[in-house]
């Protein structure tokens, strides 16, 4: 059965087939929605609490979407 993963870095969940799945040298595992998120992540070193379009920031920030 496949599985319903979490993005690594917006905190979306990732429906099975879509994505990509990071591993990094040391073995970390990271799993990415889009490519927004994985450069947001790997390339510029960006903190998810800072931006408003992530699960993270929403579910830090306890702010409603409509």
């Amino acid at each position: 059965m496949p599985r319903i993963r979490k993005c690594s870095f917006c905190g979306r969940e990732i429906p099975p087939g879509t994505g990509m799945m990071y591993v990094k040298t040391d073995g970390t595992i990271y799993y990415f929605c889009s490519r927004k998120c994985r450069v947001s992540m790997l390339h510029f070193g960006r903190n998810p609490l800072k931006y408003k379009w992530t699960e993270k920031y929403r579910s830090a920030k306890k702010v409603r979407t409509s």
